[in-house]
C-alpha cells in the first residue's frame, strides 16, 4: 500500500512541475516523429519522448524546465535531459519539421493523432 501512495504522490508532484510553454515557443507543441524517434510536446509543458537506437529504447516523460536558445530541458530537479535543437520548428512546403538530437522530425497532423493515439 505504501508503494502505491508513493507512486501517486510522485505523479502529482511531477504533474505540478511543468510550466506552460511561452507564447513565442508554441511552434514546438505537437507530436513529432521519425522512424526512430517520437516526441510529444504539450502546451502545458509536458513532454513524452521515445527513441530507438543501437537495438535499445530510451524514453523520457516529464515536465519541460525551460529553453536555452532553441534547446529545451526536460526533467525534475537534478534528473534532467537537454534536447539539442539544431533546426527549430519551421514549415517546409506545408509540413512542419525540426531537428532534435540530430534527427529530423515531422509534426504529425492533428487528424492522424486522433486516429493513432500511440506515441
Amino acid at each position: 500500500m505504501k508503494n502505491w501512495l508513493l507512486v501517486i504522490a510522485m505523479a502529482v508532484l511531477l504533474a505540478g512541475c511543468a510550466e506552460p510553454l511561452p507564447e513565442n515557443r508554441l511552434d514546438y507543441v505537437g507530436q513529432w516523429r521519425s522512424k526512430e524517434m517520437s516526441l510529444l510536446i504539450l502546451a502545458d509543458g509536458s513532454v513524452a519522448y521515445e527513441r530507438l537506437k543501437s537495438g535499445g529504447t530510451t524514453s523520457i516523460n516529464g515536465p519541460m524546465q525551460g529553453f536555452e536558445g532553441d534547446d529545451f530541458i526536460v526533467g525534475l530537479l537534478f534528473l534532467t535531459t537537454r534536447f539539442e535543437v539544431s533546426e527549430p520548428p519551421h514549415e517546409v512546403e506545408g509540413d512542419w519539421t525540426m531537428v532534435v538530437d540530430g534527427v529530423r522530425l515531422w509534426r504529425v497532423p492533428e487528424k492522424a493523432i486522433q486516429l493513432d493515439n500511440t506515441i
